[in-house]
């Protein structure tokens, strides 16, 4: 659509005006140098918004609308910036603008799930500077960091200072990961799998090592210099009360075989000396498309007499944080699933 449109012409009366003629305003429908209708200048602000520059120029061409990408920008740093009231319950946590190297502060409206604003950086000083310029809020939910709550009781010592619902989820998680590995053990113990003597007597004799030094009276760098070892090694060993708890159950991938393992199971109950080359010709014509040094590697490890596959305590874990109704009924800790409710 083409508008034709007739305005007036002014002239200025006083000659020290830089200007001697102007045209007549059209309010509500142009600006002054735009090539664009307010109304169409604020769908592409609608668009871009969204979408920025490339993407946002690709579905204005479609719309009957083209510009550039360089024009969706501007039209974008154009707009001005909502005025955000201060919440009553503030969201503080960090993210990271480039990962283990510059981190910044979201500030969210913890009831509108809005973004109020963002900090440059997550120090306690810049979060305090924004609280003082901003009063008014009542609760604060943040993460764990002390800097966050030493800011928060600083600029607000009447404020209620709350944990949010994930990060205190992720600890929870994390110390039942902890308790979950320090128990590892007791399961490692009661499978069938083929213990190897060898390694377990190196770890007995490295955490006799490692006791000996501490009780001595040696720090744990000392240790980890006398014995060459890493010092997160030695850690790990100050940590455990009982040698017996440093045994861990063996941690296996899915493999190809795992389908025939209760074939591979019978048969050699059956016959405990057929050759392994028998053997994967015969679970081959079931179907079998790995190889004999994977099918060898499964058999030496002892996976085939075990009862069950080790689980490891990361997946044993995330067993226990499941709900249960979201469980499949092979899996641990599952309950059988409520009835669906019938349909009307």
């Amino acid at each position: 659509m083409v508008l034709d449109v007739r305005v007036r012409r002014l002239a200025c009366r006083d000659w020290r005006c830089p200007r001697r003629t102007f045209r007549e305003q059209l309010p509500g429908l142009l600006e002054r140098y735009q090539r664009r209708t307010i109304r169409l200048t604020a769908q592409v602000g609608v668009v871009v918004r969204e979408l920025a520059g490339r993407a946002g120029a690709r579905i204005l061409a479609a719309l009957g609308a083209p510009i550039s990408r360089h024009t969706a920008l501007r039209a974008l740093l154009r707009i001005p910036l909502p005025v955000v009231a201060t919440p009553r319950v503030l969201g503080v946590d960090d993210f990271s603008l480039r990962r283990s190297r510059t981190y910044a502060t979201v500030l969210i409206d913890a009831e509108t799930r809005r973004r109020v604003d963002v900090l440059p950086d997550r120090r306690s000083d810049t979060l305090a500077a924004w609280l003082r310029k901003h009063p008014g809020v009542q609760v604060v939910c943040r993460d764990g960091a002390a800097g966050y709550a030493d800011a928060v009781h600083q600029t607000l010592p009447d404020a209620l200072q709350v944990g949010d619902r994930w990060h205190i989820w992720h600890n929870f998680a994390q110390a039942a990961g902890k308790e979950v590995s320090v128990h590892s053990g007791c399961w490692a113990s009661a499978s069938r799998v083929r213990k190897l003597d060898g390694g377990r007597t190196t770890t007995l004799a490295r955490w006799q090592q490692v006791h000996d030094l501490l009780d001595a009276g040696v720090g744990l760098l000392e240790c980890a210099r006398r014995l060459n070892l890493a010092l997160n090694t030695v850690k790990r060993y100050a940590r455990v009360d009982k040698p017996t708890q440093m045994r861990r159950a063996p941690q296996y991938r899915p493999t190809l075989v795992d389908p025939y393992r209760e074939y591979l199971r019978k048969r050699r109950t059956e016959d405990p000396a057929v050759p392994v080359l028998q053997l994967l010709r015969e679970i081959r014509e079931r179907g079998y498309t790995g190889s004999q040094n994977l099918l060898y590697r499964y058999i030496t490890q002892g996976r085939v007499e075990d009862d069950r596959p080790a689980l490891s305590p990361r997946r044993l874990t995330r067993f226990l944080l499941t709900r249960p109704q979201a469980l499949r009924p092979d899996q641990p800790n599952s309950s059988p699933r409520p009835p669906a409710p019938a349909r009307r």
